[in-house]
């Protein structure tokens, strides 16, 4: 770092370094559910299932946004990408082989009547 710099910027390039050093799993997981991004793996209850590209995508996301209400819409956004043309049914049809593939744990993704999809969250 050149002088003069602020402490920020040095904290900010410490944390930088680290982060390529000691990379972190990127798991996340719920509930028994976990996904491994950067194995690409998911397990339920510690027991390996196999997902398409799209539904490994979906699980992570509604993960990532357990508690909150998610439109078809924002779905479609967040997994398929702004440029898709298809029908929003799409999701529908992937929600359902996810469920089918989660089995026991298939509670989890709630159907939110008029609006969406919602990851449950434990009270």
């Amino acid at each position: 770092v050149t002088k003069p710099f602020s402490p920020k910027v040095l904290v900010a390039r410490i944390k930088a370094l680290l982060k390529r050093a000691y990379p972190d799993e990127r798991e996340n997981a719920y509930d028994g559910v976990c996904v491994n991004e950067q194995h690409h793996e998911a397990k339920v209850n510690d027991k390996e299932i196999y997902l398409s590209p799209k539904e490994f995508e979906l699980l992570g996301y509604f993960i990532k946004n357990k508690g909150i209400v998610l439109s078809r819409e924002k779905i479609l956004d967040a997994v398929w990408g702004l440029d898709y043309y298809g029908d929003l049914r799409t999701v529908d049809t992937h929600i359902k082989r996810l469920r089918e593939k989660l089995g026991e744990k298939s509670y989890l993704i709630a159907t939110v009547r008029g609006t969406g999809y919602k990851f449950e969250v434990k009270k």
